[in-house]
């Protein structure tokens, strides 16, 4: 895997296809090959896909006890992007990564060609309950020790041995205090959005998924039946064909923000 400096980290990261860019971020605790390896497959045929490890997760190497704040994964984000050279891109993201592409689409959103954001909202409740209750290092070892395994078999080799278990708690710890995005932000984002979720998500109601896509100046609801919270690898093929349609018909309007003059970059701001 591929690594470059940006925002005073060594962030590694995979690189797939040929295409126009389309960045993708994973989710809490996970690493963007197992949340995204259905879509890995297929949009590479279509797009150039960077899918960067984020802080503390994989092989980006960060010590939680230094803090964890989403507001950082937007900076590096931001400083990822133009350490790649992209001036506009196609930005998706999962859950925690959902979080981070809606912050920089704010900031920034002029850079983007369209935004996909999934199993996230911009309300507190019940995501941080179920963060508080889920990232448990006691929770995984005494009733979930598959999922403790899944993890040490994602990060020791890039954060150390049971890095995961201070990982956990500063995840769920930033979700309780974050500054939430108000309707005015989320109405500046003008990119063609897709907001997904799974009709069971605990962590997003399809209430707030729905007015999370009301808020938003150009954004369509995508609700996947019988699924939770992972939609991306709980129901692939639905998912994939939902997102190329919305590839498809927001072509045009892809096109035209890509040839926008004057984007910003992150010394701009």
């Amino acid at each position: 895997m591929p690594t470059l400096t940006a925002n005073g980290l060594e962030i590694r990261y995979d690189v797939h296809g040929a295409g126009p860019p389309l960045v993708m971020l994973h989710g809490a605790t996970s690493v963007g090959r197992e949340d995204f390896g259905p879509q890995i497959a297929l949009f590479s045929k279509a797009f150039r896909l960077y899918v960067p490890d984020a802080r503390g997760h994989g092989g980006t190497k960060w010590d939680v006890a230094d803090g964890f704040r989403y507001d950082w994964l937007v900076d590096d984000l931001a400083a990822f992007v133009d350490e790649l050279g992209l001036e506009s891109f196609h930005l998706l993201g999962f859950s925690m990564g959902a979080m981070t592409a809606l912050q920089y689409a704010v900031r920034y959103g002029d850079r983007l060609r369209t935004l996909v954001v999934i199993g996230i909202s911009p309300e507190r409740e019940p995501r941080a309950s179920v963060a508080r209750r889920l990232m448990d290092p006691h929770r995984a070892d005494v009733e979930d020790p598959a999922w403790g395994t899944v993890l040490s078999r994602r990060h020791d080799d890039g954060q150390g041995v049971g890095a995961w278990r201070a990982l956990l708690p500063a995840i769920a710890a930033d979700v309780a205090v974050q500054p939430l995005l108000t309707p005015a932000e989320l109405h500046s984002i003008e990119a063609p959005t897709l907001v997904a979720c799974g009709d069971r998500d605990t962590f997003v109601p399809v209430g707030q998924a729905w007015e999370l896509q009301r808020q938003l100046a150009d954004g369509r609801l995508f609700v996947l039946p019988d699924c939770g919270h992972e939609v991306t690898v709980r129901r692939p093929g639905l998912f994939n064909e939902g997102l190329s349609g919305f590839y498809r018909g927001t072509r045009g309007l892809a096109e035209a923000r890509a040839n926008k003059p004057a984007l910003t970059t992150t010394e701009d701001r």
